[in-house]
């Protein structure tokens, strides 16, 4: 649905903010809690616990801009899931719950109102869906556009937060689900975060670091490289989305899986792919290389220098 309207009476202009506000908190519904704890204030007081001592606060930030993360052929209810989805894959990354988010919005005054209620309307049912209050926002004119930004609060899950950094010369690679073709089947809006999986993986002493797949596997997996290593991933174990092929699925990026490495002991790594498998049948998970050091000789692994994910600003 294109977001923009011509016709004055169908816009957001035609409300101005005092009278659109009650709108937004009528589409958001039960996502968004009474005030304090919800729109009201310019600040939001927390409607959750203190983070306990063996719990790290998290928080990340994440936005959608049309044109870019998304366009006419995305329904409004789409775009709002995949605002607050996003966000949740990264605290997943983390091994972590999310807690609460704020959401600001930068409008040109010709979106539609009919947009807008949908794109809130699917933040709202996201936000449900995994126990996320919305506790207030922002919004402000930008004409010629239209961005979404949400700010996700939450916690770890255990005393381990997992980074990016701690993988070493000898651990193995692997990532959970399939990968590429993320736009052409509407995996980059319709994905589930996989917070329940990255919990798990923060408790398993067998894991040394992770992160979410969201520019591609060709161009992320260099952030879990230590220096003086190399990725050494091997096209025929690399799980591919059915009518996808090998450069998709490590170039076209927004597939939110995670993305980890293992201690390098194959007895291990073994046993966690069959646990695994007992706790999380229905998402696969695939060994799909090792960090070698630099300069080791390839021996049938892919060059990563031919292939690209997204660069912002490229």
């Amino acid at each position: 649905m294109h977001p923009f309207s011509d016709i004055p009476s169908a816009t957001i202009a035609a409300l101005g903010e005092q009278k659109l506000l009650p709108r937004i908190r009528r589409w958001l519904g039960s996502a968004m809690p009474a005030a304090p704890h919800g729109m009201g204030d310019d600040c939001a007081c927390l409607p959750v616990p203190r983070t306990g001592r063996n719990r790290a606060p998290l928080v990340t930030v994440d936005p959608v801009i049309y044109g870019e993360h998304f366009d006419d052929a995305v329904a409004p209810r789409a775009v709002g899931q995949k605002l607050l989805s996003r966000n949740l894959s990264d605290i997943a990354a983390m091994g972590g719950r999310p807690d609460a988010a704020v959401v600001a919005l930068a409008l040109d005054p010709r979106v539609r109102l009919e947009w807008l209620e949908g794109f809130y309307r699917g933040l709202a049912a996201t936000a449900r869906r995994h126990g996320v209050p919305l506790v207030g926002g922002d919004l402000a004119t930008h004409r010629g556009g239209l961005v979404a930004t949400l700010t996700l609060l939450g916690h770890s899950t255990g005393p381990r937060v997992l980074t990016r950094a701690g993988a070493r010369v000898g651990d193995f690679i692997a990532v959970t689900g399939v990968l590429g073709g993320s736009l052409m089947s509407g995996h980059h809006w319709k994905f589930t975060p996989r917070l329940a999986e990255g919990a798990w993986l923060a408790g398993r002493s067998e894991v040394s670091a992770m992160m979410d797949l969201s520019d591609g596997l060709a161009k992320d997996v260099h952030a879990l490289t230590p220096a003086r290593a190399r990725a050494a991933l091997f096209g025929d174990l690399l799980p591919i989305r059915p009518g996808q092929d090998l450069r998709a699925a490590l170039g076209d990026g927004e597939d939110y899986e995670l993305l980890f490495t293992l201690r390098g002991d194959p007895a291990d790594a073994r046993r966690l792919v069959a646990a695994w498998r007992k706790k999380f049948s229905r998402v696969p998970l695939t060994v799909i290389g090792r960090l070698e050091p630099a300069g080791a000789p390839s021996d049938g692994t892919i060059d990563l220098s031919a292939h690209h994910g997204f660069a912002h600003f490229g």
